[in-house]
């Protein structure tokens, strides 16, 4: 157990999937340490805008603020979903939605957390993947071939739709860009956490159990920003393993919960909440 705060606290979860019954009732004792608390969701809340609404509320009405960015989840389409918007229009009604429950989205300014002796600009960064975490040697098509053959293949293929754009790759081109247009705007004496659903840098996805699944785990575009954005933390989850992680000198979080079968076998060891700020005082992988 973690020492409760005298002060906010800067916490985050992803991969909630709380279309699950057991992690609705996860969801349901999620409750902030202090009044001043702010909560990052990095994405996958549940599959249907029902529920993500649902718990999105829920949360806001707890937690001083609420960050959210969208997971795959989120953005499927399924056939018993109430709302049958696909692609670009499901993800610009799920942005109504968080403003309608004054939740923060990757469309929003972006918020400032004050430390007491340094001010960070805390990003929320809506990117996709575009199938470049692969061989080196392989093609798109030769990339996916080996993940059908090895029967690695994300559910994303059928539900997650990119109207208008092309595919979920160019789609993810147009969003690197557009997001980096934003943060190439925050003034270069401030650093960053930057929270996206996928991990920025592909170090993470090495220790996936089937390597094929990197193909749907973010962009080579984004491999440097940890730096380049002057991150002092990155947070992200759809890994579905929670460790903490370092590259060039920055932390990186990934706070996933994920599915029952995953996290009841092992418990909660660190809450179902991570700290990501304050930092806490002594770092251990799960």
């Amino acid at each position: 157990m973690q020492p409760q705060s005298t002060g906010p606290n800067l916490l985050a979860v992803s991969d909630l999937h709380m279309d699950r019954d057991a992690n609705r009732k996860v969801l349901h004792d999620i409750r902030p340490e202090t009044d001043g608390d702010w909560l990052v969701v990095a994405g996958d809340v549940a599959d249907q805008v029902e529920d993500i609404e649902y718990a999105l509320r829920l949360l806001r009405e707890r937690f001083a603020k609420v960050i959210w960015v969208p997971g795959n989840h989120e953005l499927w389409t399924l056939p018993k979903d109430a709302v049958q918007l696909k692609g670009e229009p499901r993800y610009r009604h799920l942005v109504e939605l968080c403003r309608n429950l004054d939740v923060v989205s990757p469309e929003d300014e972006y918020p400032v957390w004050d430390t007491g002796t340094e001010k960070l600009v805390v990003a929320p960064l809506f990117l996709l993947y575009d199938y470049t975490l692969r061989n080196d040697n392989e093609t798109k098509q030769q990339a996916l071939e080996r993940a059908h053959e090895a029967g690695v293949v994300c559910t994303d293929e059928v539900f997650l739709h990119a109207n208008p754009y092309p595919g979920r790759d160019a789609w993810c081109r147009a969003r690197v860009a557009y997001t980096k247009r934003r943060l190439d705007a925050v003034p270069e004496d401030l650093r960053t956490v930057l929270i996206s659903h996928w991990p920025l840098h592909p170090g993470p996805t090495k220790r996936l159990y089937w390597p094929e699944f990197a193909l749907w785990c973010g962009t080579k575009l984004t491999e440097d920003w940890h730096t380049r954005y002057r991150a002092a933390v990155a947070v992200y989850g759809h890994l579905h393993i929670p460790v903490t992680d370092n590259y060039d000198g920055v932390r990186f979080e990934e706070v996933s919960l994920g599915y029952p079968r995953e996290w009841q076998p092992r418990g909660l060891p660190r809450g179902v909440l991570r700290k990501v700020l304050p930092e806490p005082a002594a770092l251990h992988r799960v």
